[in-house]
């Protein structure tokens, strides 16, 4: 499963050097000069005939952080044109080559992904679609059977077991948190 870790943004300068829509809580790590990111097929328009392609693979050749954002270069971006035609581009890692989180409390967005969501008497809620990362807390999107979803903020309160082994996320919603 392709991780995404950013989004290639607009050319920085005339040398290829490009800003990135940062997704992802290890920027340092996944942008180390030497690391071979994978690029999203279909993530920004067909180029046309005679124009740059987009690699299926990107090497970082260097990172560095100016005014808030992350400017990468990449090997073979030599010309801001390359660069321009790198915008929207999505680009991320493998999840067989992402460590799992040391702390027993912490979850990486795709093992929760596809979990089953069952009350603590263990009715079926839905599955986990995904999760949004809000700023008062992360939010879990439940895909209900009859199609609608629901949002679920990630604090113990709430979701008081994740049981990965299991497949399936407890959750105690408050009444009527499901109906919004």
């Amino acid at each position: 499963m392709l991780l995404i870790v950013g989004r290639i943004g607009k050319p920085h300068g005339i040398r290829g050097e490009v800003t990135v829509e940062v997704r992802t809580d290890e920027p340092e790590a996944r942008f180390a000069p030497g690391m071979v990111l994978r690029t999203e097929p279909g993530a920004v328009a067909p180029p046309e005939p005679g124009a740059y392609r987009v690699p299926a693979e990107l090497t970082v050749e260097s990172a560095r952080w100016h005014q808030g954002r992350l400017l990468i270069v990449f090997e073979g971006v030599l010309d801001r044109d390359v660069a321009e035609a790198l915008r929207g581009t999505l680009v991320g890692v493998d999840s067989a080559d992402v460590t799992p989180p040391a702390d027993p409390e912490e979850f990486h967005d795709h093992q929760l992904v596809g979990l089953a969501v069952v009350t603590p008497a263990g009715e079926r809620l839905g599955e986990v679609a995904r999760i949004d990362h809000a700023p008062a807390s992360d939010l879990l999107v439940l895909r209900r059977p009859e199609g609608r979803t629901a949002l679920i903020p990630f604090v113990k309160a709430i979701v008081p077991e994740v049981d990965l082994a299991g497949g399936r996320v407890v959750v105690d919603p408050p009444g009527g948190l499901l109906d919004l």
